[in-house]
């Protein structure tokens, strides 16, 4: 028998270095999150927990969910047991998803931050699929999110996709005097291009930019995001860290989905042979974590965790079995060789379909 590579002996788990994971915190004890990074930098500087929460899930595009009463009890425990940054949008739901952060989350206004995002057009409560930036927009949507939030000031309040007809200088503008009339404390983008950051943060220092990244989707390492924001101070949030759930390794071909309340049934990386298709790269990671004590969705955390300590993952959950998962992430710290092993075995496996269809895909900025 070959001796094994250094590579191979990696992954399997023998170099001295992981054997043994660098446990935060104690076996036994509920998981509980003291790291804390910062978004931004200089007077748009944010403070928060080294791991957010998305809200959205608990009532939007998710299919089934528990009730208000469980879900408020879990986004309470989630505060007590350290995490600071909440996620939300005026699009989930619409309108649902921030009444549910605010009536759960005001009572902790103090110690946390909740975040929520403009951009989509709402009327009477119902999406029209377009989008509206226009200053007066941004600053009614303002008011009614503050309102829902139950909050005087919001703590990071996203442009949630580039609105082609208002540029972005002047959102950016509208931003900054919403900063300084202090019903915004700082701003961010989603899913934009390294160009649209660098126009935006020239009139309006930003803290964040939000954009799907995880080990399925790296575009942002590529198209120059990254990049930009590691140049100008920028911290990074990755939405959908797990992709939409895939990565925990829940979701195979038979998962039945919702179809009045879940939009993955319409993406194309859903779909039955894609499904079937990608769970290879779910494999991989399973394989990877089983000699460091891992979860696959405890690996796909720790993996952007050390990209940079600018980035805050904000996967989102219904259940506190996958909140102690998500949280115990934080315990584990590996060479920076086992994430090198493990990113040349993902990029051996093609991954098949679309994150978006062809409609959604026109919406983001590259």
């Amino acid at each position: 028998m070959s001796t094994p590579s250094g590579i191979e002996r990696v992954w399997a788990g023998e170099s001295p270095a992981v054997d043994k994971p660098q446990a935060n915190q104690p076996v036994g004890e509920a998981a509980t999150i003291a790291t804390r990074r910062v978004l931004g930098s200089g007077a748009a500087a944010l403070e928060v927990s080294a791991l957010g929460f998305g809200v959205m899930g608990m009532t939007y595009n998710r299919s089934q969910h528990p009730g208000k009463r469980e879900c408020m009890a879990l986004l309470h425990e989630a505060v007590e047991r350290g995490v600071t940054l909440f996620d939300t949008a005026i699009i989930y739901g619409p309108l649902t998803n921030e009444r549910l952060a605010g009536e759960a989350l005001a009572a902790f206004r103090d110690r946390i931050c909740v975040t929520t995002k403009f951009g989509h057009e709402v009327i009477d409560g119902k999406a029209t699929g377009r989008q509206d930036s226009r200053p007066a927009t941004i600053r009614r949507y303002c008011e009614e999110s503050l309102r829902r939030l139950r909050i005087d000031c919001i703590p990071l309040f996203y442009q949630h996709r580039f609105d082609p007809q208002v540029p972005i200088e002047e959102v950016a503008g509208t931003l900054g005097d919403l900063i300084r009339e202090g019903k915004v404390r700082c701003w961010g983008l989603c899913e934009v291009s390294a160009e649209t950051i660098r126009k935006a943060h020239a009139v309006q220092p930003l803290t964040a930019i939000q954009s799907e990244y995880h080990l399925m989707h790296r575009a942002v390492e590529e198209n120059g995001v990254l990049d930009t924001c590691r140049e100008l101070g920028i911290g990074f949030v990755p939405y959908s860290p797990l992709n939409r759930g895939f990565l925990g390794g829940c979701i195979n071909e038979y998962t039945a989905f919702d179809p009045n309340n879940d939009n993955r049934p319409t993406l194309p990386r859903f779909q039955p042979e894609a499904i079937r298709a990608n769970l290879r790269i779910v494999n991989v990671l399973q394989e990877f974590g089983r000699t460091r004590g891992m979860t696959s969705a405890q690996v796909a955390l720790s993996w952007l965790l050390q990209k940079a300590p600018w980035i805050v993952p904000i996967p989102g959950t219904t259940k506190l079995s996958h909140l102690e998962e998500n949280l115990r992430t934080l315990s584990f710290e590996l060479p920076a060789a086992d994430w090198r092993a493990l990113e040349a075995a993902v990029a051996e496996i093609p991954v098949v379909g679309d994150r978006y269809n062809a409609e959604q895909q026109r919406q983001v900025g590259f």
